[in-house]
């Protein structure tokens, strides 16, 4: 406690009311995406962090249906808080300054799009800015913090990112002349262009979210499931989470999936037999129930419940289309969809992929390696979003807009391929040798020293950029960047440009599709 006498002060001052004693008259209750803002030199906040998947659960459909015909050139998947960016700084008078926090997720894809590109294109200037790091609260996110202008500050631009997933992690500063909306030190790729030749390819999917437990089945219960002729065609192993394949040694299936996603009728679906009765006493009653729910809080008789209602026999998502295109390959490649580390294997086609992988049915060991190369990780890093710390794969800003190599020759082809094989093989020794997982392999190559394995992936990087005809010193995302452009013209003007997989030159494409591939062998003898 302070004596106020012994500061010797006025005893009007003392007697005097604080200017922020009494705020009743300067806090209102209303919802800021709605109410009237009053003018002000400065905007501070931290907005509601509630992602875009599960606004309408938290909201309900008929708010966030508001919200968006409110606010109609904020992308529909942008996160909630991209709405309260987007409405600081049209309220921000001009060369005054705005700071608000968000979900990491705001520098990325639509999220972006709906509110720190609307700021860069719309006079702001962002002149601090924090690219990501953990929350310092409970909550489990991790979150960026973006100071700007609404005019233009000459000067260096301080950019803050943490280096690791801890609070207390290291944080690396630097000192730019121009912060991008994507809150990134290296060269923004942000506006790449999706190529129509890599939308049509049917190179990249997501897998198979199946939406009710009741699909899956113990190797006990597929074991018995299995006795009965007719369902054992709809049996399949079900690499249901990433860990599958980074965490199991070896990487293998855990579980086993009742997979009726072909079926197009229930008389089709019914010729599975025990299959189809453990589905319908299992999954039929929540599908129904959600259903009804769903009609009773809308009002109406369509949506996302009801249609799945209709075909209730199959998965949430069954991707149909992925199911056709991997059972025309001998394997499909695949990548965990939210990952720390560029890890890319073969998988059998017998085994089905949940939603927590990403699916390239591309069989051959060329494309196995422009994907795996470290190239193609610079440009999914500075393209993706991600969750929490993590990097997640997405087809369409990751995938569609990446470049292929438009001009190898079969030299380049084969040198590529010989290095995927060389780092496979290198890989399942030496998790073999030493009984580790993916993880483990891979963790060894934040350790100092020589590694073979970092050896190894120096010789793919090195084949692959001599295939794009890249210089050994040359930086890739501006090549690749410029190359997009490049593609993207040539489509405008219906000019031919190479997509994923095999070039054209390749005449026989067996040549490069060796057999080593993720497979639950004997699986059907279970």
């Amino acid at each position: 406690m302070i004596d106020t006498a012994e500061l010797n002060l006025p005893l009007d001052f003392v007697d005097t009311a604080l200017p922020l004693d009494n705020l009743d008259a300067n806090i209102r209750c209303d919802d800021a995406l709605f109410c009237d803002w009053p003018e002000a030199n400065a905007i501070v906040g931290n907005p509601p962090y509630q992602s875009k998947n599960k606004m309408q659960q938290e909201y309900g459909a008929g708010y966030i249906s508001r919200v968006r015909d409110r606010y109609p050139e904020v992308p529909g998947r942008a996160d909630y808080c991209v709405y309260w960016f987007r409405r600081a700084h049209d309220e921000l008078p001009l060369g005054e300054r705005a700071g608000l926090v968000g979900t990491n997720t705001i520098r990325q894809n639509y999220s972006r799009e709906g509110g720190l590109d609307h700021i860069a294109h719309n006079g702001g200037t962002i002149t601090e800015a924090v690219s990501t790091q953990p929350w310092s609260g409970e909550a489990a996110v991790h979150v960026s913090i973006v100071n700007w202008i609404k005019g233009d500050q000459p000067g260096n631009k301080l950019l803050y990112r943490q280096l690791g997933d801890r609070s207390d992690s290291d944080i690396e500063v630097l000192e730019l002349d121009y912060i991008n909306p994507a809150l990134s030190g290296s060269l923004d790729v942000t506006g790449a262009k999706r190529l129509r030749t890599n939308i049509d390819s049917g190179a990249c999917y997501q897998g198979q979210t199946h939406g009710h437990e009741g699909f899956l089945l113990s190797p006990e219960e597929a074991r018995t499931m299995m006795r009965d002729p007719s369902a054992e065609p709809f049996i399949h192993p079900y690499m249901i989470i990433a860990d599958d394949m980074l965490g199991n040694r070896p990487p293998s299936p855990r579980r086993y999936v009742i997979d009726l996603n072909r079926c197009p009728d229930i008389f089709s679906a019914m010729r599975s037999g025990k299959a189809f009765e453990r589905l319908q006493n299992r999954v039929l009653p929540t599908i129904e129930a959600k259903a009804d729910e769903e009609r009773q809080n809308t009002g109406k008789s369509t949506g996302p419940h009801q249609n799945h209602f209709r075909r209730w026999w199959r998965f949430w998502r069954g991707r149909v289309e992925m199911l056709d295109r991997i059972a025309q390959v001998p394997r499909y490649a695949v990548c965990a969809q939210v990952t720390k580390r560029p890890i890319f294997e073969f998988v059998d086609p017998s085994v089905r992929p949940n939603a927590a992988l990403i699916v390239f049915p591309l069989p051959d060991d060329y494309s196995f390696g422009v994907l795996q190369s470290g190239i193609h990780w610079l440009w999914f890093v500075e393209r993706c979003s991600t969750l929490k710390g993590d990097f997640r794969y997405t087809s369409d800003t990751v995938f569609d807009a990446f470049p292929w190599p438009q001009s190898p020759t079969t030299a380049h082809v084969a040198a590529v391929a010989e290095a995927a094989v060389s780092l496979r093989n290198l890989r399942r020794e030496v998790m073999s040798n030493n009984g580790w997982n993916f993880r483990e392999l891979y963790r060894t190559l934040e350790l100092p020293g020589a590694n073979p394995l970092k050896s190894a992936h120096d010789v793919l990087d090195a084949a692959v950029r001599a295939a794009y005809g890249m210089g050994p010193k040359e930086d890739p995302l501006t090549f690749l960047l410029a190359l997009n452009g490049e593609l993207a013209d040539r489509e405008a003007d219906d000019q031919p440009v190479i997509g994923p997989g095999l070039p054209p030159l390749v005449g026989d494409a067996q040549h490069f599709v060796t057999t080593d591939r993720i497979a639950y062998e004997g699986w059907r003898e279970i």
